[in-house]
């Protein structure tokens, strides 16, 4: 039965300390084969005066925002054609890739690219599963089916997907892209 101790400034509030709880609960697991309800996590509150580093006293730096939800936001915007609210969400240098390795760096690209393809699709979700990589990003994988109208009205569903996402410090910087829609309407 792993238990984990966190000490933190406090400062943070209480959905931040659920998503840290929840996210130490998993990298437990990733190396412990434990069940989750065999985790546990403790998390110590300090006041900035009872921390210092460097001689100087600290304030908590700002949780970043939940990646996945990021992402969960992004996509509900782009299913709405809210481009003004999904573009707000691009970081520097944003990369998409699509099937049959088509890159785009804008909205409008995938939009040009996507209208010969298909009348519209919307996702229905398995899942979204975020991790931590090694470097800035967080990555956010989402998967599920797809379902709309091909270009002639004729409607589709049940095309399997997966999306991949990085987040970098609240911003989408990539997103490759995995579906089944060429082998079915070919």
């Amino acid at each position: 039965m792993p238990v984990i101790q966190c000490h933190v400034i406090a400062g943070y509030n209480d959905d931040d300390k659920k998503r840290l709880c929840e996210a130490l609960t998993d990298a437990v697991r990733i190396v412990v084969p434990a069940a989750p309800e065999a985790v546990t996590v403790m998390i110590n509150e300090m006041a900035p005066a009872d921390y210092m580093r460097g001689r100087q006293h600290r304030s908590p730096a700002p949780a970043l925002p939940d990646p996945g939800e990021t992402v969960r936001a992004f996509l509900k915007a782009m299913e709405a054609r809210d481009l003004n609210t999904a573009k707000a969400m691009l970081g520097a240098g944003f990369q998409m890739t699509f099937p049959g390795d088509v890159h785009m760096t804008t909205l409008e690209e995938l939009i040009d690219w996507a209208a010969p393809r298909y009348r519209f699709v919307t996702k229905s979700y398995a899942g979204f599963d975020a991790m931590q990589s090694e470097g800035e990003q967080a990555i956010v994988y989402c998967r599920g089916t797809l379902s709309g109208e091909w270009p002639d009205g004729t409607p589709f569903e049940g095309i399997r997907f997966i999306d991949r996402f990085e987040v970098t410090h609240g911003m989408l910087t990539r997103q490759d892209v995995w579906n089944d829609l060429a082998e079915i309407k070919g």
